[in-house]
């Protein structure tokens, strides 16, 4: 009688598997991976993050990609789970060095093309529509896309198949049984995947640490409408990510049960409104929207405006009414907001900010703590143990997660009898490499952050950073003077400016005692015969900072800048 063959077990192959993530993991955002097997390399997204508190001046943080440079002619493809800007954001970017076809499903490649309309390119991006249940051939990967939930529309999980074995990459998502759309996560095609034998699964860990389940997307239209019921003398400004389409759908639609004129202030809320309408993710009445502009023509009351800021973010629509920023929009008492969003980890500070000067203004807020006004996208413990039993992986690698929620998915897999020795918490950079032999970590790889500040990409490193701190700590002094080398004297100054250290005119006395001691330096070089620009900038450099240090216990950019005449 013939053996059963294990689940996951692994066929005789020569073929090596390569997991390389360049983001995602022990971070928020900025999701991209890479999988190759032997020649042949697909890509898993490509998202953006956004910058820590010490990243002075940063606008975006992107992945490194230099690992891919030199092999664009192996990539077969960037497979897009869905259009959120953790998993896309980057494209704009890496789009301009990788020529390679991007697949996604229709509501992604809307909101792509919105962001690729502002970059300029030799070649325009190969954009392929796919939907679930596609199955796309590239190289020795076949690629079938999988329907999930999320806090987006046309969410997918991927199912790769390679010769080793099957490779599920469950992208966010979370199950529910109730979803707006009416499209619940196909359960039964995992399962099915699960059946056949699963190599190796990829899940999402955002909130591993959470039991129980995530609420259906349902019970926040429950919500609205009962604000909107409580509420008729008010005119409700709602804040919300622009890009999930199904709670705005909600708020549209409680507006018109309810008689009220919606508008859109905010140009990513604008977009995707816009994209979502026109390829049928959403359905409004044509008299429903009103424009921004058109709001003092109807009463206070009869108005629902939707608003992107719900992280708080300076200078989006949602903070510029809450300081009286706004052109259209002013904020009162008979107002009331709704943050219908959680804080993203890092953003509490930026949320509490609005949330404060609504209050102090005497505008009522309501946020998810005081009434349900969000549910989250993402799977709870009890979703992601389901999404284990119907694959049953042989190997499981936690993703999308800080290492705390990659950690508790660890123990999560090994409760359900997962052996720990099969599970791999991984970080950027790192090789995980499955052959015939089994899986392991093998070496690292070029990863890492790539910053983005205004069009500048990639030209802000540490050492800028390190300076930008130095300057918002400790502030700058400019040391100006002019010698004249043929009498090896000094010709005008040296002038002192200071910015961000003291403020001159009440701290003369200080300023003329550096002057001095800059005075003192240049005079010394030049009676000695020392005409080097560079060891005159770094005496005068030197000599004036530990001045400052024993005066002030502070340690100031110095920047010497000595002419010739």
């Amino acid at each position: 009688m013939a053996k059963k063959k294990r689940n996951g077990a692994l066929p005789r192959s020569n073929s090596k598997i390569r997991i390389l993530p360049l983001g995602g993991l022990s971070e928020i955002g900025k999701n991209m991976t890479v999988v190759e097997c032997d020649e042949d390399i697909i890509i898993i997204d490509c998202g953006l993050g956004f910058p820590d508190d010490d990243m002075l001046g940063i606008d975006l943080v992107i992945p490194d990609i230099s690992y891919l440079q030199d092999k664009e002619d192996r990539i077969r493809g960037i497979f897009i789970t869905h259009g959120h800007e953790d998993h896309i954001g980057a494209l704009p970017y890496v789009l301009g060095s990788l020529h390679v076809p991007v697949y996604a499903t229709k509501l992604t490649l809307g909101i792509l093309a919105n962001k690729l309309a502002e970059q300029k390119y030799e070649t325009q991006p190969d954009l392929v529509c796919v939907q679930a249940g596609d199955v796309i051939e590239a190289g020795k990967f076949s690629v079938e896309f999988v329907h999930v939930n999320h806090s987006i529309a046309d969410a997918c999980a991927l199912a790769i198949k390679t010769s080793l074995g099957m490779i599920v990459h469950s992208g966010d998502f979370k199950v529910d049984y109730t979803p707006v759309d009416g499209e619940v996560t196909d359960l039964a095609r995992l399962g099915e995947i699960g059946k056949k034998g699963v190599l190796l699964l990829m899940c999402e860990s955002t909130n591993s640490e959470r039991e129980g389940y995530t609420p259906s997307e349902r019970s926040v239209g429950r919500s609205l409408d009962n604000i909107f019921l409580r509420h008729p003398d008010k005119r409700i400004i709602i804040a919300t990510f622009s890009s999930n389409v199904h709670r705005v759908q909600q708020i549209i639609d409680a507006s018109e049960r309810y008689g009220r004129k919606v508008a859109v202030t905010g140009r990513s809320m604008l977009n995707i409104l816009s994209a979502a309408t026109e390829l049928g993710y959403m359905h409004v009445q044509e008299s429903t929207v009103i424009d921004i502009a058109d709001i003092r023509k109807y009463p206070p009351e009869k108005l629902t405006i939707i608003s992107t800021g719900s992280q708080g973010e300076p200078m989006s629509a949602l903070y510029r009414m809450a300081f009286s920023g706004h052109d259209r929009v002013q904020l009162g008492p008979s107002d009331l907001v709704v943050i219908s969003a959680h804080a993203i980890p890092g953003n509490e500070k930026l949320v509490g900010n609005i949330v404060n000067e609504l209050c102090r203004r005497g505008i009522s807020v309501f946020r998810d703590q005081s009434v349900s006004v969000h549910v989250s996208g993402h799977a709870c413990a009890e979703e992601l143990k389901l999404m284990h039993a119907l694959t049953k992986p042989r190997y499981f690698m936690p993703v999308h997660g800080e290492y705390k929620h990659l950690y508790a998915h660890k123990e999560l897999a090994c409760d359900m009898g997962m052996p720990a020795d099969r599970v791999f918490v991984s970080e950027i950079g790192k090789v995980l490499e499955i052959d015939r032999k089994g899986a392991r970590f093998n070496g690292t790889e070029p990863a890492g952050n790539v910053l983005v500040d205004g069009l500048g990409v990639g030209d802000v490193g540490n050492i800028v950073l390190r300076d930008r701190r130095h300057l918002s700590e400790d502030g700058l002094i400019v040391v100006v003077a002019a010698v004249d080398t043929a009498y090896m004297q000094i010709a005008s100054g040296p002038d002192v400016v200071s910015r961000g250290f003291v403020y001159v005119r009440e701290n003369e006395e200080l300023i003329d005692e550096f002057r001095s001691i800059a005075a003192e330096v240049l005079e010394d070089c030049l009676s000695g015969g020392k005409c080097d620009w560079t060891q005159m900038k770094n005496a005068v450099r030197d000599t004036l900072s530990r001045a400052i240090y024993q005066k002030t216990k502070r340690r100031p950019m110095i920047l010497p800048i000595i002419m010739n005449i």
